[in-house]
């Protein structure tokens, strides 16, 4: 498996060289997606930015969320996470949008149990779950980067389409 410093770099060369630009909103990594992907020298030729919007009601306000999509299919849904990356994606303008959302835990949130994560990306509209063992595991492994609770393989298979 490549390195997280390997995929970002991947990412770039493979934005840059299709001129294409990308986008981000977070909830469960707080940011850290977005580290990741600045972290790569030259990411300001095709990261545009991101928002973190770690309350609830900060997804409809920051990420464009439908109040409606929240109340009916919860805060970590495939709907809500793909408003999240088609929300940032407007308001940006970016080709592509990645999101992230979950429930960190260790107490459920509105229902959904935590370690619980969703991606997705509006250019291809998919979603894919995984189920980390604990809440800082969840955030590193949607992000690779190595938490005391889990080793430092990261699993961006699992969160990056």
């Amino acid at each position: 498996m490549r390195s997280l410093d390997e995929l970002a770099k991947t990412v770039g060369k493979t934005m840059t060289a299709r001129d294409l630009t990308l986008a981000t909103s977070e909830s469960l990594t707080g940011g850290l997606l977005g580290a990741v992907i600045t972290s790569v020298p030259g990411s300001s030729a095709y990261y545009l930015g991101g928002a973190v919007a770690y309350a609830t009601a900060m997804k409809a306000r920051l990420s464009g969320v439908e109040r409606g999509i929240l109340a009916t299919y919860g805060v970590v849904s495939e709907q809500t996470v793909t408003e999240m990356a088609m929300g940032i994606q407007v308001l940006t303008g970016a080709d592509w949008a990645i999101a992230v959302s979950g429930v960190a835990g260790p107490d459920p949130q509105e229902g959904t149990p935590p370690v619980k994560c969703g991606s997705a990306s509006s250019a291809r509209g998919s979603a894919r779950w995984i189920r980390p063992s604990s809440r800082t595991a969840s955030s590193s492994t949607v992000t690779g980067r190595p938490s005391a609770s889990r080793p430092s393989r990261p699993a961006w298979n699992c969160c990056w389409p």
